[in-house]
């Protein structure tokens, strides 16, 4: 991805947004991203439902399953409130079950693990 913004800066070189919107000087708005998203889906032939917003709750959850902490990941999503990124993240499966209980780590006769 970050190969395509730097060929997308290098041939555009837009200025001072990244993404501007219908005027230079103003950055793209929730509605020209959600329209441009749209059109890149169907373009795309994508016919699964899912506003915009899901790219943001995916990147989230993959920043949660990459390791990120929470207290970075409600700093970089915005949220004034921990509970806010909480209630907003859904993690996944994959997360819950590599975390190991407190029973599985406990020593048995017979056992072979030190």
């Amino acid at each position: 991805m970050l190969h395509e913004l730097r060929a997308y800066w290098r041939r555009h070189r837009p200025a001072p947004w990244l993404f501007p919107g219908q005027f230079p000087d103003r950055p793209i708005t929730r509605n020209g991203a959600s329209d441009a998203f749209v059109k890149a889906k169907h373009k795309a032939g994508i016919t699964k439902s899912g506003a915009i917003h899901l790219l943001r709750h995916s990147w989230a959850t993959h920043m949660l399953e990459a390791g990120a902490n929470l207290s970075d990941i409600q700093r970089l999503m915005g949220h004034r409130s921990s509970r806010t990124t909480q209630r907003y993240l859904h993690i996944a499966q994959d997360r819950k079950s590599a975390t190991p209980s407190p029973l599985d780590l406990l020593e048995f006769p017979g056992s072979h693990r030190h």
